[in-house]
């Protein structure tokens, strides 16, 4: 799509949206956080919430507690590193098993460091029977394109995002690393059998598909389909439809430019690497995902929310049957600050998470 398109369908939505009535009221569940990055929603009304310098908590239904969870790994909570995603198992109600990942050094005295993601359990406020279950091999010094976003699927395997550590761009289109990939494991840690690169030689049986740049964002929607959403450099922001063996093409193609102004690659297409379904130039800095199933708010019915950091607000993204996008909204503009990510919940509600210091929960309640 166009960048002239891309504007006109932006220009267009956003006026609807401030000239329109709105069909719902944001609640400040909770304000003072500290770099608040990801949350998931209990059976019992509560939540969990990461921040980013390594801190665990649960917050109650409406808000007015907050209750510290201990013994959290020691995470490394520098650039864009730090206690980041958290999901639970398929089966948690069962089994009790949460699963996060974090950034963290391998050499302390080398500042090298990685993504990793961790099982455990919680018992009186304390995570127990912690298990490291994954390490990305890709190792960096600068503290920068973790990824880090996980989603289980519907078979029950756990998808990971892992971004090109920002000076290892290359490395996205090598498969003897986890830089730019996105990757598939078993609920214990170990490699689906059905893995694309499984009986590849010289490849890693956890990757699922390659050449992303940094992704920040991962769904699965009611059909099966995996949507993934990723920071392009300056400009090219990209929304993929990832399927497994795929090359998305970073950064051999790319519709951006190097921040500096410098062409990274004159190539926008190539053959044998996959087009984005969408993607935004400028840039908007695309955090958090979900796809709308629920029936609350019947006219945001199988939309993509994509939550962005550039300019402060959700984009609200209406498909056609052919899984193009024919309509871009943008909304919750007033809200005026960087926003980390968006979660449906199970009444239909979306949770909205804001950025850095003294971020906020703010629900999305139907009026």
């Amino acid at each position: 799509m166009n960048f002239l398109k891309i504007f006109l369908i932006s220009i267009f939505t956003y006026s609807l949206n401030i000239f329109g009535e709105k069909n719902y009221d944001l609640e400040v569940l909770v304000d003072g956080l500290d770099h608040p990055w990801s949350l998931v929603e209990l059976s019992s009304g509560e939540f969990l919430l990461t921040e980013l310098p390594g801190n665990l908590k649960l917050i109650s239904k409406n808000g007015s507690k907050i209750t510290e969870i201990l013994n959290v790994p020691k995470v490394l909570f520098r650039g864009q590193g730090g206690l980041s995603d958290i999901v639970l198992h398929p089966e948690y109600n069962n089994n009790g098993w949460i699963y996060f990942s974090y950034s963290a050094y391998i050499d302390e005295k080398k500042k090298l460091n990685t993504l990793f993601v961790d099982r455990a359990k919680i018992k009186n406020f304390k995570l127990t029977s912690i298990e490291n279950i994954f390490q990305a091999k890709a190792e960096r010094n600068a503290p920068a394109h973790f990824g880090a976003k996980l989603f289980f699927l519907d078979d029950g395997t756990l998808m990971i995002t892992s971004g090109d550590g920002f000076d290892f761009r290359e490395s996205a289109q090598f498969l003897d690393n986890h830089f730019g990939k996105v990757l598939r494991i078993n609920d214990d840690g170990s490699i689906p059998e059905d893995n694309p690169f499984v009986n590849v030689s010289g490849a890693l049986p956890e990757i699922w598909s390659y050449g992303i740049r940094n992704p920040q964002g991962i769904f699965q929607d009611k059909d099966g389909l995996v949507y993934e959403n990723e920071h392009g450099p300056r400009g090219g922001d990209e929304l993929n439809i990832l399927k497994p063996g795929l090359n998305y093409g970073w950064p051999a193609i790319t519709h951006g430019i190097d921040y500096s102004g410098a062409l990274i690659s004159p190539f926008k297409e190539k053959e044998g690497m996959e087009q984005p379904i969408y993607y935004w130039t400028p840039s908007i800095a695309p955090s958090g995902m979900t796809i709308y199933e629920k029936d609350l708010f019947p006219e945001w019915k199988d939309k993509i929310f994509i939550s962005n950091l550039v300019y402060q607000d959700v984009r609200l993204l209406e498909l056609n049957e052919n899984k193009e996008v024919i309509n871009e909204e943008i909304l919750f503009k007033e809200i005026g600050k960087r926003i980390r990510n968006i979660i449906t919940l199970s009444n239909g509600e979306l949770m909205i998470i804001t950025d850095k210091k003294d971020g906020q929960l703010i629900k999305v309640k139907k009026i």
